[in-house]
């Protein structure tokens, strides 16, 4: 039996996450004074010195420290904040010299945000670190206050915390019941406190991800580049296939059935009841080898799915899935071929997982639109399990989604059933 755990309000105090943001909140007040301070001090000299020629080694010079110290933060932020943000895109000068290193580098607009981070993150690093520390250190010595309560009359000569004196009335905490709100009071600090702690760091996180991180057109065309890449070996994936299909298959029969044609000429003359029985069966294999290119071609691109769209292909599709299957198509109009031809794949490999490894009595395949998004949906009631981890097909599709900004949700739980969630970009 699992034992119940304390309420999160509770926990938080004691936490791992909140002593690391607390440090985290802690140590940023005399780092970012050591950021704002050198980096307004070269970016300042090297402005003052522009109309000379000393001030551009000087000026690129401070940005690439910002840069320096930007890697300091993304390290501190993993660190302590669990916050992941890749490096910005390197410098690169055309020529590599020292002079287009330092164009490169003042062009540069991460390296802009990096010192516009050193100059901003300074006045709030100041209130981070007093709000902070002012809600940790209150909270916990007023929590803790009837024990060390003693302190005040066997050391400072009076019977406890001074809260009010004027030189004529003095007020100290002192009483059972005074301690005992003191106490209370320090209680609703320390359970308060950790919640605030969270909130200035996930402004920190904002400006660690939004400032110190790569762009988002930078980020963009590494997401094309990786894409581009998936496509390029889906597309050699698939020729070789097709090249082995057509080796192994058809090429193969209509070589058999050359040679079987060949000995019937032969025996033609001499034998024709013979010869004729050759030309039945090869009649035979002329037609095996049709209907492997006709399957062959419906892999590429089934001609029901050009002709008629995609509820006409999908429905054939589920005429020849293993288990019954109904389909339901809502859409105002047919999507472009390139996402049109996607999702009629997509849904192929989910009915095939479904009729190999599911051990489903029934299926439903849903298609609609919503908004700017195609969505499709297949369920079973099989065994479930499904993982895009282990399993290679899964993984495929989802490689091959990605590389049209779609996305694949996998909800299958152990007993089942499975629910798969495509969503691909709508494009009429």
């Amino acid at each position: 039996m699992a034992t119940p755990r304390l309420p999160a309000a509770i926990r938080a105090p004691f936490e791992a996450r909140t002593w690391r943001e607390f440090g985290y909140l802690i140590l940023g007040l005399p780092l970012s004074v050591l950021y704002f301070s050198l980096s307004i001090a070269m970016v300042a000299a090297g402005a003052g010195l522009l109309i000379t020629f000393l001030g551009i080694p000087v000026l690129a010079g401070g940005l690439a420290m910002c840069r320096g110290f930007g890697a300091v933060e993304r390290a501190r932020a993993r660190g302590l904040l669990g916050l992941r943000v890749g490096a910005p895109e390197p410098v690169r000068g055309r020529t590599g010299g020292a002079m287009s290193w330092m164009g490169a580098t003042l062009k540069s607009g991460a390296s802009w945000r990096h010192l516009l981070y050193a100059v901003l993150h300074f006045p709030w690093a100041v209130f981070a670190f007093s709000v902070s520390l002012a809600l940790w250190a209150w909270g916990w010595s007023l929590f803790t206050y009837p024990l060390w309560q003693w302190v005040f009359p066997m050391y400072a000569g009076q019977d406890g915390l001074q809260l009010y004196g004027d030189g004529t009335h003095d007020f100290y905490l002192d009483s059972p019941f005074e301690i005992a709100v003191t106490s209370a009071a320090g209680l609703l600090f320390v359970l308060v406190g950790p919640w605030v702690i969270r909130a200035l760091a996930a402004v920190d996180r904002l400006m660690v991800s939004g400032l110190l991180g790569p762009s988002r057109l930078a980020t963009r065309v590494t997401e094309l580049e990786s894409d581009r890449g998936v496509v390029v070996d889906t597309a050699a994936a698939d020729l070789r296939r097709i090249e082995r299909d057509l080796h192994d298959g058809a090429q193969a029969r209509l070589v058999a059935l050359a040679m079987d044609l060949g000995l019937a000429k032969e025996k033609l003359a001499e034998d024709p009841r013979a010869a004729a029985r050759m030309v039945e069966e090869a009649h035979g294999e002329v037609k095996t080898a049709l209907q492997e290119l006709r399957d062959l071609a419906r892999g590429i691109h089934p001609a029901v799915l050009t002709d008629r769209g995609l509820d006409a292909a999908l429905s054939s599709l589920a005429a020849r899935c293993t288990v019954p299957v109904s389909v339901e198509v809502d859409l105002p109009a047919r999507p472009v071929p390139a996402i049109e031809g996607i999702a009629y794949f997509t849904v192929s490999e989910l009915l095939q997982n479904v009729s190999k490894h599911s051990g489903a009595r029934r299926a439903s395949v849903e298609v609609w639109r919503s908004g700017d998004r195609l969505l499709l949906q297949v369920r079973d009631d099989g065994r479930g399990g499904a993982d895009v981890a282990v399993g290679r097909g899964l993984a495929g599709l989802t490689e091959r989604l990605d590389a049209v900004d779609g996305i694949l949700a996998v909800d299958s739980p152990g007993g089942g059933p499975t629910t798969v969630t495509a969503e691909l970009p709508w494009r009429a």
